[in-house]
């Protein structure tokens, strides 16, 4: 049986854990060969070693450095013959903090991830896109792009503007056949996020499970997504299905940005996100 992504070759950003290893995992069932990079080997080789021989390449890299970002556009097109796809995973949470609060060193390290990295990656994929015919593009942002978290102001800033690049690829690139989306998932239970409700779990008494069931408890869905729900909205935004769609931000967040519980219910604690 054929998948949706049958004979696609993608690069997928931050595929050693959490929405990044599900989304591969996911491209792969779908027909595509995937190359899945991190900062760190370990995580990668673990998820490649569980998925089918010859469908997967583990390769290191930053996303922060250009050369490194063009190693692995080239290492992906060195695997597959091309790359269609790039899904730009990578990211940061943490450090959390009011403007105030944070150092300038913080809010450099959130800028560098989470808005120059997509920026370096899209910039070594593009040519290699174009060469080919095309592809598309899925950028992953967050609900906190359009929905501000108290006390997280870079990690809210860099997000919305990774919709704002997201959108100016669209724009000047759709006549190459390239299409450039954005997913803005809500609250995901992954190991990174666990690390960021910490801090409010202690001050709830509770696990950091519990704190994001706390959350999202006047959701509609009443939870929070496993990395699994999230990466079929990226399959779809990487796929023919959505081959008229370029430019968008796609929320994928259980109904929470229709009653934005989450950033008032810690506010009415006094509490900050990641304290």
């Amino acid at each position: 049986m054929r998948g949706i992504l049958d004979g696609k070759v993608a690069l997928v950003t931050g595929g050693g854990s959490g929405l990044g290893a599900a989304t591969a995992k996911r491209f792969v069932e779908e027909g595509a060969k995937v190359v899945i990079t991190a900062r760190r080997m370990d995580t990668l080789e673990k998820i490649a070693d569980g998925l089918p021989a010859g469908s997967v390449l583990a390769f290191r890299g930053d996303v922060t450095d250009f050369e490194q970002a063009q190693a692995m556009v080239d290492a992906t097109v060195g695997f597959g013959g091309r790359i269609d796809i790039l899904v730009n995973n990578a990211g940061a949470g943490a450090p959390a903090g009011k403007v105030v609060d944070l150092t300038v060193e913080q809010w450099q390290q959130l800028v560098g991830v989470n808005l120059t990295g997509p920026f370096l990656m899209m910039k070594a994929a593009l040519p290699a896109m174009i060469k080919s015919g095309g592809g598309s593009i899925v950028n992953i942002a967050s609900l906190a792009a359009l929905r501000c978290i108290p006390g997280m102001a870079a990690y809210t800033a860099t997000k919305a503007g990774l919709i704002g690049l997201t959108q100016t690829v669209a724009l000047d690139y759709g006549g190459d056949n390239i299409r450039a989306n954005a997913v803005c998932p809500g609250l995901i239970v992954t190991e990174g996020m666990s690390r960021g409700a910490a801090g409010l779990a202690e001050k709830l008494g509770t696990d950091t499970i519990g704190a994001m069931n706390w959350m999202t408890k006047f959701t509609p869905m009443q939870r929070p997504s496993k990395p699994e729900e999230i990466a079929k909205a990226v399959v779809f935004l990487a796929s023919e299905d959505s081959s008229y769609m370029t430019g968008a931000a796609l929320v994928v967040d259980g109904g929470a940005c229709v009653v934005d519980p989450c950033g008032s219910a810690i506010a009415s604690m006094g509490s900050s996100w990641g304290r």
